[in-house]
């Protein structure tokens, strides 16, 4: 399993924004800044581990894997990597999470044109198995008007980094929930190929799921409820978090390049 993500795929430059960008208040909130820049730092230096020149696609297989456990897991089903390697798991969240992991690369690119088709191929894969037929890939009608701006943000410019758009857009749908199934799956999904798409994690080897994951399930509720408030404290405690898992899922990724590296 993999994240087919175009090999060599490089950094692309920050997309400029006409005008004043409306997400740049965003880093002036309290340690958002900061847990950005950390963020960031871990990413480069996975990128940096010098298994990325030509072996990039053995982390990214084992980090889908991870990621897929890991989101699972936050989902309230914790089984082991062990046995999920050996395909002995068929509980219909996990099997979900791992359609989505593995349906993400080809995604990429359609995902910053057209994030609405995406998200209803998302949904489709995580909750194959949790919803009627009719129901996949179709929000909820209260769901529309919020979706919306989200799409605009997907598809919009700025110069904010993108660990906060991918931040914005996860907590969006975990806030929303428009689908009434696997919306954790989901937003996790829909957050990871933002940052695959804006170039923070280009090649698709950290594991931000098991970041979030390693903060806690609770924590992890407890960042979405804080965002899902609206205020700005809640707003900058989720930011903090995504960062903060992004920054334990590099580290993850340079543990996969390690191990490996040991064969």
């Amino acid at each position: 399993m993999t994240i087919p993500v175009r090999p060599g795929a490089g950094r692309p430059a920050p997309r400029a924004a006409a005008g004043p960008d409306p997400l740049a208040p965003l880093l002036d909130l309290p340690g958002v800044r900061e847990a950005a820049d950390a963020a960031r730092a871990g990413i480069d230096r996975l990128l940096a581990h010098r298994l990325m020149r030509n072996r990039s696609a053995e982390v990214s297989t084992e980090s889908a894997l991870r990621g897929a456990r890991a989101s699972a897991a936050l989902d309230g089903v914790d089984v082991p990597l062990a046995e999920l390697r050996a395909g002995s798991v068929e509980d219909p969240v996990v099997q979900g999470s791992l359609r989505v992991s593995v349906g993400l690369g080809a995604m990429v690119d359609t995902w910053a044109r057209a994030p609405g088709q995406v998200l209803a191929r998302l949904h489709v894969l995580a909750a194959a198995d949790l919803a009627d037929r009719a129901a996949l890939g179709r929000p909820a009608p209260h769901a529309g008007p919020r979706l919306n701006g989200l799409f605009q943000l997907v598809t919009g410019t700025s110069t904010v980094p993108a660990v906060l758009i991918a931040g914005l857009v996860h907590g969006e749908l975990a806030a929303l929930a428009p689908f009434g199934t696997a919306d954790g799956v989901v937003a996790r999904a829909a957050g990871r190929l933002t940052t695959i798409g804006r170039g923070l994690d280009p090649k698709a080897v950290s594991v931000p799921e098991v970041g979030f994951l390693e903060l806690g399930v609770q924590a992890h509720r407890d960042a979405v409820a804080g965002y899902a408030s609206g205020g700005p404290d809640g707003v900058a405690a989720w930011l903090v978090h995504c960062c903060r898992a992004t920054e334990l899922g590099a580290r993850e990724g340079l543990a996969i390049a390690e191990a490996i590296l040991r064969g």
